[in-house]
């Protein structure tokens, strides 16, 4: 290592120590928030609010919205704004740290959505790479500036041609980014190379509903982010792998892959009717286009059948 490289490393973890003196560690499940729409279409904030309740109640270890599976491309900035302020205020005083999504194709607006989100006193940030960006130089270039525009931790959610290499390389050059979503290839045999990379500081989560959550815990994944619904059986795997209750763990995840498989099949629908079924939303009406089939009455039976098996272990 040469000694330029290493006055960018120490002058990094220098500037990450002060950014992050203050944060929590996070760790856990920290489910991606749906976003409900009423029958008119439009972002019910009180159904929002009370997913974050919801969600403490389950025993999540945090909440992030919007992402993904908040769909978030169909949201107005004022209804991201009003979102974020409804979530920061239904969240506070309870357990659950908060991570809101500031991504947009314009790092201006990312910067507007993340200085929000640091007024509103979210635990951390995330963003996606924009979409209109593939390059790994402009990509590096927009989290910069993201990742300058507030104190916060800064996750980078990896999607598409990001590697490792990269998100290495912006580790080392944006002291407050300290956590990826790694869902760019195969993450289980990412994880090594970002911690080796890293000196075991950058912190690594997974998506793709968690599936293989067990092999994740085993592997040194800092959390997951799953869908909402059947938080608490994520969180319930968490907690008895963390407890040392392996068995218990790996039980309770094949429940929930049991519950995911017909949630699963419907998309963006099919992963907020259980949250119908659970009495937080009031439709599970969705704004994205779907490719997946659509929530038919077959489908509404096979998800009402898969929570009654799960029901004797929500918590909420």
């Amino acid at each position: 290592m040469t000694g330029g490289v290493s006055r960018r490393h120490f002058v990094a973890m220098a500037g990450a120590a002060a950014a992050g003196a203050r944060a929590r560690p996070l760790r856990g499940i920290f489910p991606i928030m749906q976003s409900p729409f009423s029958e008119s279409g439009a972002l019910d904030l009180e159904a929002l609010a009370g997913q974050v309740r919801f969600l403490d109640r389950c025993g999540a270890h945090g909440a992030v919205w919007p992402q993904l599976a908040s769909e978030w491309e169909t949201l107005t900035e004022k209804e991201r704004m009003d979102g974020a302020a409804a979530i920061a205020a239904a969240a506070r005083g309870l357990k659950l740290a908060l991570v809101l999504g500031v991504q947009s194709p314009e790092p201006a607006a990312a910067i507007r959505y993340a200085k929000q989100a640091e007024r509103l006193g979210a635990d951390a940030v995330i963003s996606l790479p924009p979409s209109n960006q593939e390059q790994p130089g402009a990509v590096l270039e927009y989290y910069k500036q993201v990742g300058a525009a507030t104190a916060l931790p800064l996750f980078a959610q990896a999607v598409g041609k990001m590697s490792p290499d990269l998100l290495l390389e912006m580790y080392w050059a944006i002291p407050t980014l300290r956590y990826v979503k790694d869902e760019a290839g195969q993450p289980l045999e990412r994880i090594e190379k970002l911690k080796e990379g890293s000196g075991g500081q950058l912190k690594v989560f997974s998506g793709s509903h968690g599936r293989t959550l067990v092999e994740e815990m085993r592997s040194g994944f800092s959390g997951s982010m799953p869908a909402a619904a059947f938080a608490d059986l994520y969180a319930q795997t968490w907690d008895l792998w963390q407890a040392g209750r392996r068995r218990e763990a790996m039980e309770m995840h094949g429940r929930t892959l049991v519950v995911l498989t017909d949630m699963g099949l419907y998309g963006m629908e099919g992963l907020k009717y259980p949250l119908v079924l659970r009495g937080v939303f009031p439709t599970w009406k969705a704004r994205k286009k779907e490719t997946a089939a659509a929530l038919n009455e077959r489908g509404r039976r096979a998800i009402q059948e898969a929570l009654e098996f799960a029901k004797p272990y929500l918590r909420a």
